[in-house]
Formats: C-alpha cells, sequence, structure tokens
C-alpha cells in the first residue's frame, strides 16, 4: 500500500505537471512488446491516431476529440489490453507552405540555387506581408524553413498533449516527412503503380490559381458567390435565326465546343444534330442532348466550354468532344487562341482578351457583345454555390494538366463495391456516420488525384526518359529500386545516368511534384506500425482496433486510408471508426479559422485545470456537436467542482482506517456496494459500446449520491470504533473510493491518479478495471434511506432550521418493503438526522412528516 502524504488542503493545480512527469519517468504508456508477443493480436489494442497538422495552433476541437480517444485507450488499458497508441505529425502540405511563407516572408522559387548562408528576413513579427514582398528563395532553403516551423510547432503540441494527459506513447512518435515516412510513402505508390492502381493522365484538373497547384474532389468545398447570367446569341448556320443561351461564364465563349439541351426539351429537339456559330469567334459547334442539362435552368439550352465548371467535363468526356482550354494556370486567360479561331475579327478579339484574369475577361468580353449585339441581357446578380479548395480564397478554374492518379472505385464498380463491403464489415460509433462513407464512395466522379505541384512534401519517386529533343517520352516513366527509397528525384539519378544527362536531349528529367498530402496521411497505419520495415509489430497491430477522427475528414482521411488498405491488403485497417462531432460557438455555429469563431484550449486548461476540460469532452456523445462558450464554460466549470470533490472525498474516506480482517456486514454498506456493482456492469457496457458519455453519468450520478447520501449516513458509525458496523463501513467506503476512482480514472486522468497514490502503489491507469464486487446486499435499502434523508433535509430547510437541529420525532411513511429497508439502517438515518424517535406508516409514497425539531434548537 501507498504511503504517500495526503495534502491538508487537495488541489487540481499542479497536477498535470507532476503526474506527467511521473509518467514519462515510470514509462506508464510505454507500448510493452514483450507483453504484446505474450498477448498476441488479440491482447493488444492498437490505435491509428489522427496527426495533427503542424501548421499553427490547436483549438478546442482537438482537446474534444482527442480526449474522447484517450478515454476509451485508458478503459481498454485498465482491461487489460497492451495498447498501441502511438502519435504523428501532419508536417507537409498546403497549410504548412501557407504558414511559412506568412511567418518567413518568403516564397519558393524551384529556379534558384541553394543558399547555405540565408536567413529569412522574419520570424513571425511582420505586422503585414503582401504576397509580392516575399523573398524567393530555393526549394532546398524552403524546404528547409518548412522542416525548422514544424518541429517548433511540434514541441508546442507535444507539450499541450501532455497537459492534456493523452496517454499516448511519445517513443512512437512520426512524421509525415521523415525519412521513413518518405520511404514507406514511395514504396506504397510504386507498389501501386507495379499492380496497375496508380497511372498518368492529361486531363481536366481543378486547380487553385494562387497554390499553382490541382485539387482533389476530397479537398473540395462549395462557397455561395455573386453571378449573373449572361444572355447570349449563337447564330444557327441554316439560317433559322439564333439560339440564345444563357452563361455565367461568358469569358469561356471562345472555349465553347457545342451548346446542349435535355433530350426531351421540345424547344431544342428539332435543332439536335444541327450546328450554331459563336458570336464573337465564328467557331461552328454542335447542339447535342444530354440527360444532365436542366430544362428550366436558364433557356433551357446551355454552352458547353472547356472548361467552366464539372458538368463541362462530364459532358466533354461523354460526348466526346474536342479540348479548347484557354485558360491558363495562372488563372488568365492564355496567349494563343485555339486554332479554330481563324478570321482576322475572331483573332482580334481573342487578342483583347489575352492575359486578362478571368473577371477582367468577363468584363471586357460582355462589352465586345454588347457592340456585335450578341450580348441580349446581363440578369440581376444572384448568389449560387461555387467550387473552392478548402483552404484556398478565390474559386477553383480548371485547367488541362497532366496528373498522377490512383484508383479508388470512382470507375472501377467491382473496387466500389469492395470497399462499400468493407465499410460495412467495420463497427461505426455512432453507426450513421457510415452512410456518409458509403454516400461519398458512391459519388465519387473521378480517380484520386494524388500529385500536387508544390515544394514540401513526399516527392513522387519518378524520372522520365528525354527524346532527341529533350522532351519526356511519359512511355518511359524511370522507376527506382525500392532498396535505393527514399529519394528526391530532383537530386538523385536514375541508373544506369549521370548527373550531366539530367535535363539534355537523350537523357532525363525529373518528376517534380510531390504527393497530396493525403497520400502520405492515407498511411498512418503503415508509418505507425511498421508496416515493409517491422514485421513483429505489424502483425501485433494490424489491423489496428481503432480509427478515431471528425466528421468532415470522413470523405479524406478515413476513405483514403480504406482505398490504401483495400488495395494493399484486401482488408479494412481499422475493426472500429470512433467519429466525433463538430465544436460549435454559443450561437450553434461550427467553429473554424476562417470564421473567427476559433477557441485555443490552453488558456481553459490553465483557468479551470485539464480533468475539468476533459469531462466537458466526455459529456458529449460520438458524432454528437458540442457547443462552446469561452466566456461560460458550464460543463467545464461542472467537471472542476466534480474533480475537486473527487480529491476531497477521499481524502475523507481515507481518514478511516480499515481493521484489519474487517468484511461488509452491515445493510447500508452492503446496499452501497450491491448498487455500484449495478453502475459497474452498465458503464463497462457503454465504455465497450464507445459511449463514454454515458458511461460518465451513470458514474458522476452514483458519485453524487455516494457523496450526498451514503458517506453522510455512515460517517457517525465509520467515526465510532465502538460501533460494531464501524468496520463494516470503513471497508465498505475504501472498497467504494477504489471502484469509483477507477471508472473515473479514463475522464479524470489527474485527480483520480492523485487520490490513487494516496493509498495504492503504481499508477491507476495501469490499474484492473473493476468488476462486480458480488457483495450480497440490497440495492434498495440506499436508495430508500437515501430518500428519507431528503425528506428530512427538506424539512428542517422549510422549518429555517440548521441541518445540525436535533429532531425528537418524525413520522416516515411508505410502502411497505420501503419501510423495510429504511428500518435496516434506521441507526445511521438517526445518527446522521440527529433524530430520537422515528415512527413508521405505510404509504404509497415515501414522504416525511410530522418533524418536532428540539426545543431548544427548533
Amino acid at each position: 500500500m501507498s504511503d504517500a502524504h495526503i495534502p491538508d488542503k487537495p488541489a487540481l493545480e499542479g497536477l498535470e505537471s507532476k503526474w506527467d512527469a511521473a509518467w514519462r519517468q515510470q514509462g506508464t504508456y510505454v507500448f510493452d512488446r514483450d507483453a504484446a508477443k505474450a498477448k498476441g493480436r488479440a491482447g493488444v489494442f492498437s490505435v491509428d491516431t489522427p496527426p495533427p497538422t503542424a501548421s499553427g495552433s490547436l483549438h478546442i476541437g482537438h482537446v474534444f476529440s482527442y480526449t474522447h480517444t484517450d478515454i476509451k485507450v485508458r478503459f481498454e488499458r485498465m482491461r487489460g489490453k497492451t495498447v498501441f497508441y502511438p502519435l504523428g505529425w501532419d508536417d507537409n502540405g498546403l497549410p504548412t507552405e501557407r504558414r511559412v511563407q506568412n511567418y518567413y516572408g518568403v516564397r519558393c522559387d524551384p529556379s534558384l540555387h541553394y543558399d547555405a548562408e540565408f536567413t529569412p528576413p522574419f520570424r513571425g513579427d511582420a505586422k503585414s506581408l503582401k504576397p509580392a514582398d516575399q523573398v524567393p528563395i530555393s526549394r532546398r532553403n524552403f524546404i528547409e524553413l518548412c522542416e525548422t516551423l514544424t518541429e517548433e510547432d511540434e514541441k508546442q503540441f507535444e507539450s499541450l498533449f501532455r497537459q492534456l494527459g493523452l496517454s499516448v506513447d511519445w517513443s512512437q512518435t512520426y512524421r509525415t516527412i521523415s525519412d521513413h515516412t518518405i520511404r514507406t510513402s514511395q514504396l506504397a505508390f510504386l507498389r501501386n503503380l507495379e499492380r496497375g492502381e496508380a497511372y498518368q493522365a492529361m486531363a481536366p484538373t481543378l486547380w487553385d490559381i494562387d497554390f499553382r497547384s490541382a485539387i482533389a474532389q476530397a479537398e473540395l468545398e462549395d462557397r455561395e458567390q455573386q453571378a449573373a447570367y449572361h444572355r447570349v446569341a449563337f447564330h444557327r448556320t441554316d439560317g433559322g435565326g439564333d439560339v440564345l443561351i444563357e452563361t455565367t461564364r461568358p469569358e469561356l465563349l471562345a472555349a465553347c465546343v457545342a451548346l446542349v439541351a435535355n433530350p426531351d426539351d421540345e424547344r431544342y429537339k428539332p435543332l439536335f444534330g444541327t450546328t450554331v456559330r459563336t458570336p464573337l469567334f465564328d467557331v461552328e459547334v454542335p447542339i447535342l442532348a444530354h440527360p444532365l442539362a436542366q430544362q428550366d435552368k436558364g433557356s433551357g439550352i446551355a454552352m458547353i466550354c472547356t472548361f467552366g465548371d464539372v458538368t463541362d467535363i462530364i459532358w466533354w468526356r461523354e460526348l466526346q468532344l474536342p479540348n479548347r482550354t484557354i485558360l491558363g494556370k495562372d488563372g488568365r486567360i492564355i496567349a494563343e487562341a485555339p486554332d479554330v479561331i481563324v478570321t482576322d475579327a475572331a483573332k482580334a478579339a481573342y487578342a483583347e482578351l489575352a492575359g486578362k484574369t478571368v473577371f477582367s475577361a468577363k468584363k471586357r468580353i460582355a462589352e465586345l457583345l454588347q457592340e456585335s449585339g450578341d450580348l441580349k441581357e446581363i440578369s440581376k446578380p444572384f448568389s449560387h454555390p461555387v467550387k473552392f479548395f478548402e483552404k484556398g480564397d478565390r474559386p477553383l478554374e480548371i485547367v488541362s494538366t497532366r496528373q498522377w492518379y490512383l484508383r479508388n472505385g470512382a470507375r472501377d464498380e467491382a473496387l466500389r463495391d469492395r470497399l462499400i463491403a468493407l465499410g460495412q464489415q467495420m463497427s461505426w460509433h455512432p453507426d450513421f456516420m457510415r452512410v456518409r462513407y458509403e454516400n461519398w464512395t458512391n459519388g465519387l466522379t473521378g480517380d484520386w488525384l494524388v500529385s500536387r505541384q508544390r515544394f514540401f512534401g513526399v516527392p513522387i519517386p519518378l524520372w522520365y526518359a528525354l527524346d532527341e529533343n529533350g522532351e519526356r517520352d511519359y512511355d518511359r516513366v524511370l522507376i527506382p529500386d525500392a532498396a535505393t527509397l527514399p529519394i528526391d528525384p530532383t537530386i538523385d539519378v536514375p541508373a544506369g545516368y549521370r548527373e550531366d544527362q539530367r535535363g539534355v536531349p537523350g537523357g532525363f528529367d525529373a518528376e517534380k511534384d510531390i504527393f497530396d498530402t493525403w497520400a502520405t496521411s492515407s498511411l498512418t497505419p503503415q508509418l505507425a506500425g511498421g508496416w515493409q520495415r517491422d514485421d513483429e509489430l505489424w502483425n501485433l497491430v494490424a489491423p489496428f482496433d481503432l480509427r478515431p477522427q471528425g466528421q468532415d475528414i470522413i470523405r479524406t482521411w478515413l476513405f483514403s486510408t480504406m482505398v490504401r488498405s483495400a488495395l494493399e491488403d484486401g482488408r479494412a485497417p481499422w475493426s472500429d471508426a470512433a467519429i466525433s462531432g463538430f465544436i460549435v460557438d454559443p450561437d450553434r455555429k461550427k467553429m473554424s479559422k476562417s470564421k473567427g469563431n476559433v477557441v485555443t484550449p490552453a488558456d481553459i486548461l490553465d483557468a479551470h485545470g485539464t480533468d475539468a476540460v476533459r469531462y466537458w469532452s466526455a459529456s458529449s456523445r460520438l458524432g454528437a456537436d458540442a457547443a462552446f462558450d469561452p466566456q461560460n464554460p458550464t460543463q467545464v466549470k461542472i467537471g472542476r467542482r466534480l474533480a475537486i470533490k473527487v480529491l476531497n472525498a477521499a481524502k475523507f474516506v481515507l481518514s478511516f482506517p480499515v481493521p484489519e480482517g474487517a468484511e461488509v456486514t452491515h445493510a447500508l454498506d452492503a446496499s452501497m456496494l450491491a448498487t455500484l456493482d449495478g453502475v459497474v456492469r452498465e458503464a463497462t457496457r457503454a465504455f465497450d459500446a464507445y459511449d463514454h458519455a454515458r458511461a460518465l453519468e451513470l458514474t458522476e450520478s452514483f458519485f453524487w449520491t455516494f457523496c450526498d447520501d451514503y458517506l453522510e449516513l455512515v460517517k457517525e458509525r465509520a467515526y465510532d470504533r465502538t460501533d460494531v458496523g464501524q468496520a463494516s463501513a470503513a471497508l465498505a467506503l475504501r472498497l467504494a473510493l477504489s471502484t469509483l476512482l477507477r471508472l473515473l480514472a479514463p475522464v479524470l486522468s489527474f485527480a483520480t491518479e492523485e487520490a490513487w497514490s494516496w493509498f495504492e502503489d503504481g499508477s491507476i491507469h495501469t490499474a484492473q478495471w473493476p468488476a462486480p464486487l458480488e457483495i450480497a446486499g440490497d440495492a434498495h435499502v440506499l436508495s430508500a434511506v437515501g430518500g428519507a434523508l431528503v425528506g428530512i433535509r427538506r424539512a428542517k430547510t422549510e422549518a429555517k432550521a440548521s441541518q445540525k437541529t436535533p429532531v425528537s420525532h418524525v413520522t416516515v411513511a411508505g410502502p411497505a418493503e420501503v419501510i423495510d429497508a429504511i428500518r435496516l439502517a434506521e441507526g445511521d438515518l438517526k445518527a446522521v438526522g440527529r433524530i430520537a424517535e422515528i415512527t413508521y406508516a405505510e404509504a404509497d409514497e415515501l414522504t416525511v412528516s410530522d418533524i418536532v425539531l428540539t426545543a431548544q434548537e427548533a
């Protein structure tokens, strides 16, 4: 037994640093491989933990969802599982690059040479910095700054997560930009390539003109934007008059390849198969039918441009139309007009647009159409959804680029069905989140675009042979040997070539693109679990037991991880997925950086204590949104009150020594423990079912009954060593304390550890999860006597008397079985109520009446 000193005034302050240091020193949460090997896979609980993006600061949503995971992990550890609970840092990707640009005042220019002496102009101290003021630096210099800043962010994140009490194994930490990660990502891709699951194609691509990078379908979000319909006349080539279309993208008129209407639209059926000539550019284009054309939208007939929106891509592909892209990667109209624009007037009109932004081109072409008489009307502005990159500031455009793709079931029905089936084999918490996964999988319109035209990330490990003209031969992709990984093709040289052959005819050229960040994050089970590096570890932890995450990244992180696992192993990467809800502000709006309503957790943790914040997190069920008001965090305050009460109650209970050979003999003590047995059973079932909120609710409710009723009822007997029931009370109190602390330990990780140390050796978090004590007792005794005590307290309050006021007589009425239960603990009830005499009577409900206070105290 522990001989730790119990403080005179227990307090929450300082517990986080005290116990984090102790856990670190004792290796409390380190994965015990020997124990795992002894138990086998069934004795391990492994977690594929979300690696937070190391590009800024954590917010209250991280505290919310990571606490949910930690609660489950602590429960499983106490159940006897050997826990594999790593944590990674998601370093690479566009958010990191943007943060580095703003923090240091730089931008990457791959044409520049490396400067070993470079010093950035700022270190987060630039008050106002425009993109044009950013200093251009080499790719290598830029990547070094990315690595430096993410390492600094990671230290701050780890410090906060330690303060939060996450029981992760910090020795298993990984980074998504380390050599190990790069090797794993590159190896997985090369295996995809070898099996025909990865391929390259020239195709219409969603493009962010600020980041100058392709964007995948999973990274899109709709935002409302203002637009106006331009009613434009196309001229029928048979001389039959004009066809009027309405478009919000008149600037793409030079890229028009057809008009399209619904096949059931009687207005246009006679025109299908005929042609019209475009205004200004005099290009002949066909009028075609397609079911996606909406009869009630605009004039019912639309122009197909390459490319104005995603529907244009579908029409272009399914109707086998030509590609006349006029928009460049910089978001401006390209200088070279499509080859079908041949007349002098048409070329002159195009020249008016070349080099202009989309906005300027739209304004100028409207003027040109008005001058030609082909613009019939401009509607009033209206709001409509437009595709944005989720981290971008301007609407996406569609340009034709060569990119790398990974098959994801969008064009492979067998793979799509397999992904759906694997999702159905998993357990989802809550179950309705499965529908979001299935809807996303079934709604995919294209394969997964995995290449990005950025700098800080995992390099795509390929080169291309150059022909005699120095052009890439895309049919001759040069693939490295897996044993040489990791590589950077912009630095390393393919087998059979020399460095001086880089970029020259007959030589080679490096693939300069990097992988989409999800192409790396989709491999978190492999990164953490030792795939293709540590077979023993991989076999002990994979497939993982749990994937915890937010609902907003089901379409990205969860789906992409499922794809990689299905392609590589033919199985789901986990057995269970636990999906947390969103944090919303007091107005029920989702908290996000873009809305400016994010709350950072450091101040909340410092002000109220970690256990209070963990309690707030645990009070919300998985999948449910939780409101948080930093000005009045009610649930946090309730949690703090509970944590403080745990310390004080433990101190009080431990003041009663348990005599050697003590047994539970008193009816009230046995009743309390029997009631607690029921709580243990129900709370355990709730934890098993990922319902931590229910487990906390049950335990907390009993804890307050224990403190407010049972402790008050037995304290006189527990103090009186001459009472034959003293040993029973002292033992019952100690047994209940031990059980309650363990039930609360997954949530109140610091207060329970502190109280546990006062009377037990070792950490509570590696102690055995409580089991029912199975001490024979009638649970009704505690509830009956507690009910009578409440009635007596109420009567004294109504008489405006102190609770310490002696009572000469009171009548307790109730059903016979309730009265019989109260009689079994009459001595304790009299002691706490200072009652001389109790008269009992039968009634339908429990009532307390006829209370007579002693004359000197009344």
